[in-house]
């Protein structure tokens, strides 16, 4: 197994540095990576200290650096120390700028800025914690999306990673012995979306959350004939009120929200339907 040493250096909080990390380092196998996480390096005085770290733990040094001086600093002393450096925004940045005519601001962190924007991705995520689990129903008409599922379906992961994109989202479980609140039926501003998902992936998953809670796993929570007819008393639901329906089986919480927000887009005319 290779043994990777990974240094992402930042000069903001390093989130887009982290995502596009995992993303590329997904494509390999038998790699043992070791991350070191260097965000808000805004001075010499503190890239020094990061430099210092590197050397004692040589690999490859990713960095999003605005600032021309600490940049080049970072860039020729790991020149060198013999140690590649890859800046992934450059290609964007020289793009756009090409596009606008212009160079852009420099300034880090501009994507964070405490704006409109900001606030109300605050009040969705407020907004999403306060509708979790069926929760103020009476409510409902004020949410983007409505998302509904049997329990363990990722309803409530799912819900806050949307927040986190800036949509209201409120969820509810479908249970057989118990009837959904009418106002389920009866909202138009939402986008209702089910999630379903196969038998056995469902069983596994909520017997794993027995055990991890100290319970027996043999009530019929996890039966097999009893999983299959609540998953299907779901998707009936689902189907009789024209709802879109999203299989999350094989699908991360990355890709179920996707799909979610494809739906959104596509029924405000954007794009096209999304596959299940």
């Amino acid at each position: 197994m290779t043994r990777l040493h990974l240094h992402l250096v930042s000069d903001s909080t390093g989130e887009t540095l982290d995502t596009i990390a995992k993303a590329a380092l997904a494509q390999f196998d038998d790699v043992e990576t070791v991350r070191h996480f260097w965000p808000m390096v805004r001075t010499e005085t503190h890239l020094e200290r990061v430099l210092q770290e590197i050397a004692l733990k040589p690999g490859l040094v990713m960095f999003t650096l605005v600032n021309a001086t600490t940049r080049r600093v970072l860039e020729q002393r790991c020149a060198a120390l013999g140690l590649p450096t890859v800046a992934p925004m450059d290609p964007l940045n020289d793009a756009l700028t090409a596009l606008f005519g212009k160079q852009g601001k420099a300034k880090p962190g501009r994507q964070h800025v405490l704006d409109a924007a900001y606030f109300a991705r605050v009040d969705a995520i407020q907004f999403t914690i306060a509708h979790d689990d069926g929760i103020a129903s009476e409510e409902w008409e004020e949410a983007d999306i409505l998302l509904a599922g049997v329990s363990r379906s990722s309803k409530t992961p799912t819900s806050i990673y949307l927040a986190n994109r800036g949509y209201k989202v409120a969820n509810i479980p479908i249970v057989v012995e118990s009837p959904p609140p009418a106002a389920l039926f009866q909202l138009k501003r939402p986008l209702v979306v089910g999630l379903t998902t196969s038998a056995d992936r469902l069983i596994q998953i909520r017997r794993n959350r027995l055990l991890s809670l100290n319970q027996m796993p043999d009530t019929s929570y996890v039966e097999q004939d009893a999983v299959t007819r609540e998953i299907a008393f779901a998707r009936r639901m689902f189907a009789d009120r024209g709802w879109p329906v999203i299989d999350v089986t094989r699908r991360s919480i990355e890709e179920t929200a996707a799909a979610v927000i494809a739906l959104v887009q596509q029924r405000e005319g954007a794009v096209m339907p999304v596959d299940e």
